[in-house]
Parts: structure tokens; C-alpha cells; sequence
């Protein structure tokens, strides 16, 4: 826990595999203070200031669910036009400001960077809840824990990651985190949306093996893990590059006729089409198992940050 207390948390390629899996385990533990069945008081009188310039419903939720369940308090806002930042405040003067009221800060924002940047105008610790399409680093932790809970290892596990590939920032994260383990990586996205030229290589850099396709159909039966994302209409910088691609890809029963008995099937969410809804009774679902999750490991984070007990 030592290399934790004040620290930030601002891209996943910060963590060594080390710290991953002292994060893991430490979420384990807070499972049963995360569903509310043993109480845990650790952070009493700590405030956490959550800083939204962006929209999120699980990650802020569950960002103030683990604060208040080891006992602090929450300060902030979801909607910058009800604040000094419509007004025309900078980051930095908000930043400056926040960190008079609380004791570490949670930043979600359009910007690319814009959370290393908070970090660099204050001493209270920064966490980056997403800034625009670079990282979102406790959505890829929980992606982890996620995996490492369902299968009892990460390593050993083939894992597809499908759908918008290009701009979708939590399969860049995933992807990087993936690599400190000993996994078989699948990329399946239609034409122009596939993997970034980088991560490709950095994947290969390492020796993984790596399947790069179109076709889910054809990789379905030989995955443990299928990681699906949304085609993100927000991050298109034209609309009919969108429209091109929109709905390409979508797991139904149909398609897990072909999957393995334990395949877990995961989502980032929200989920628009890609994901029948048909598909939420079968065991494979794990989607709003991994939106919990979000909880333990964030509870994890916060404890070990702020020097609570993780």
C-alpha cells in the first residue's frame, strides 16, 4: 500500500502489473462492504470532490456509491452549465478551487489530457474518470477485475475485444493493461474502425499473439472473453462516417450458439444495439455484474489513496 498514498491515477500505463494486482485483490475484499452488507468506516470525514464535464451515470454514481460506503462524503458537479466554468473559468482556477473543499478529486472531461493536467495545478490526488477518447483508467481496472473475478486469472484467457475500435478509449486502456498478462488478444471492427496503428504494434512489440478481423462470427467459438463496445456517435467527427458503420456488429443467441460454455461476455455500457437484450438471461452475460464492480474497485482505490484499510 505504501507506493499508493497521494498518488494519482491518470492513465493505466502508470500501473505495473505490481500494482494491478494489489488493486485486485485489495477489491475483493470490499465486495461485501460495496453491497452494503459489512460496514466499513475508513474514510470518515474525507471528502471526495467529483468534477463532471462530461455526461456518465455509472462511473460518477459509482464513484460516490465507494465513497460513501467507507463512510465519506461527496462534493461536485455532473453539469458544468450550472457552474463558474459556464462563466468561463479555466480548468486550473476550478482545479485550484476544488481542492480547498476536498481531499482528493475525481475529474471526467472532454479534453484529452485534461486530467494530467489537473494534476499538475494541485497537491490533492486526481483520478481521471475519462478525458475525451485518451484514458479511462478505473473503467479499465474494473475491465480487469472483471476477467480476474469470472475466470480466477487473467492470464491464460483469449480475450475479442469488438466494435469501435478506433475511438473507443476503453479498449486503448484495456488493451495497454492486457499486456502485463499472458493473454491471446482477437481485434474484430468494420473497415476505418479498427485497432490504432500504435496499440497494434505494441501488442506485437511484446509477443502476444494477435488476431486482427472483421468477422465476430468466425472468432465467437474461440474466445473466453468477449469485451463488446457501442459504436460511439460522439466521437465521429463526421456523421456519415458514422452511419457507414452504425449497428455492424451484434451478439445474440444466434451468435452464442457457437460460443464456449464459459464465455463471458462484457460491455463497457451503455449499450445501444450491439447486445440483444435476449442475451441478459443467459449465463454469459456479465455486463451489469462488471457495472458493480465498478464499486469494489474504486472503494479500493479511495482506501488505498487516501490510507484507509484496503
Amino acid at each position: 500500500m505504501g507506493g499508493f498514498k497521494g498518488r494519482d491515477v491518470l492513465s493505466i500505463a502508470d500501473f505495473s502489473r505490481k500494482d494491478i494486482d494489489l488493486i485486485l485483490k485489495a477489491a475483493k475484499k470490499m465486495v461485501p462492504a460495496a453491497r452494503g452488507d459489512k460496514p466499513n468506516r475508513t474514510l470518515e470525514g474525507r471528502i471526495l470532490a467529483t468534477l463532471f464535464f462530461e455526461p456518465s451515470t455509472r462511473t460518477r454514481l459509482s464513484f460516490e456509491s465507494a465513497m460513501k460506503r467507507l463512510g465519506g462524503t461527496v462534493i461536485g458537479f455532473a453539469e458544468p452549465m450550472g457552474t463558474s466554468v459556464a462563466k468561463g473559468e479555466t480548468l486550473a482556477d476550478t482545479i485550484r478551487m476544488v481542492e480547498s473543499y476536498g481531499d482528493i478529486i475525481v475529474l471526467r472531461h472532454p479534453q484529452e489530457g485534461a486530467a494530467r493536467l489537473a494534476a499538475e495545478f494541485t497537491e490533492r490526488p486526481v483520478i481521471n474518470a475519462g478525458d475525451g477518447a485518451g484514458q479511462h483508467p478505473t473503467q479499465t481496472l474494473l475491465d480487469l477485475y472483471t476477467i480476474w473475478d469470472e475466470r480466477a486469472s487473467i492470464d491464460g484467457t483469449k480475450i475479442a475485444v469488438v466494435g469501435d475500435l478506433k475511438y473507443g478509449r476503453t479498449v486503448h486502456s484495456l488493451t495497454y493493461a492486457l499486456c502485463n498478462f499472458d493473454v491471446e488478444l482477437m481485434f474484430v471492427a468494420p473497415p476505418g474502425l479498427q485497432m490504432p496503428n500504435e496499440v497494434v504494434e505494441h501488442v506485437k512489440g511484446l509477443g502476444l499473439p494477435l488476431t486482427v478481423t472483421g468477422d465476430l462470427g468466425k472468432v465467437v467459438s474461440e474466445v473466453d472473453v468477449l469485451y463488446v463496445t457501442r459504436i460511439q456517435k460522439e466521437r465521429f467527427p463526421d456523421p456519415q462516417e458514422y452511419a457507414k458503420v452504425a449497428g455492424s456488429y451484434r451478439v445474440d443467441l444466434a451468435l452464442l450458439k457457437e460460443a464456449r460454455k464459459g464465455l463471458v461476455v462484457m460491455h463497457p455500457l451503455p449499450r445501444m444495439d450491439e447486445i440483444a437484450p435476449e442475451v441478459d438471461e443467459t449465463p454469459h452475460a456479465r455486463y451489469f455484474q462488471q457495472a458493480f464492480n465498478g464499486v469494489p474497485v474504486r472503494m479500493a482505490l479511495l482506501s488505498l489513496i487516501l490510507g484507509g484499510t484496503a
